[in-house]
């Protein structure tokens, strides 16, 4: 095997690692061992867990370009491209319920940790904010598109996190059609910022009114 599979397979396999069981859980001898190779040839291509770390974030980055780039060959629409975004929940439900988002997770535990890293993660978020802008730009509201790419940011986001939490599949789906629903009614022009709530704007005046229930 050359030196640029062998690096590749780290990558891949540290990648894993972080998503399963965090970054600061996962040691340098379980990535030789999930690879297996020496430790010796391991410390050739890395000699930190830092740069195994840098290099993870490089290969989720481009595996993300390389994704956003085929949806937007595969669809002629927007709107069709943002709906492929918000469907990442249910493509990765298996995964989302047992390990939670992986780009969230992992910038999670570097903002606890105060790792200098934090950044170089985040970039993962820029990269969708700045792609879901521009997908809302083309559909026609350039004033408020980066404003809904953060609204749809934070769907994936929470649905991602309840999800990890509950172990709801069906919670998942829900809440896709609702963005979906939303996302129609703002194709159409519908002025609205965020999914429509169960409840009709009488039941939630009135909830309001009585106050909190204890």
């Amino acid at each position: 095997m050359g030196a640029a599979a062998t690096r590749a397979q780290i990558v891949e396999a540290a990648d894993r690692l972080f998503y399963r069981q965090g970054y600061e859980h996962t040691s340098f001898a379980a990535i030789a061992e999930a690879v297996r190779i020496s430790r010796g040839n391991f410390y050739y291509h890395f000699k930190s867990k830092d740069d195994i770390l840098s290099a993870v974030i490089d290969a989720r980055l481009e595996d993300r370009r390389r994704m956003l780039q085929r949806w937007e060959a595969e669809e002629a629409d927007p709107a069709g491209r943002i709906r492929r975004f918000v469907e990442i929940v249910v493509t990765n439900r298996a995964d989302i319920q047992d390990y939670g988002c992986p780009v969230g997770t992992l910038t999670t535990e570097l903002a606890k940790l105060g790792h200098p890293a934090l950044d170089e993660a985040s970039g993962l978020f820029t990269l969708f904010r700045t792609w879901l802008r521009e997908q809302f730009t083309q559909l026609g509201h350039p004033a408020q598109a980066d404003a809904l790419a953060m609204h749809v940011l934070a769907f994936s986001q929470g649905v991602a996190t309840l999800a990890h939490a509950f172990r709801d599949e069906d919670f998942i789906r829900r809440e896709v059609r609702r963005m979906h629903d939303w996302l129609s009614a703002y194709s159409a022009g519908t002025r609205s910022t965020a999914p429509a709530a169960p409840e009709d704007s009488a039941q939630a005046d009135a909830r309001r009114d009585a106050g909190p229930t204890i």
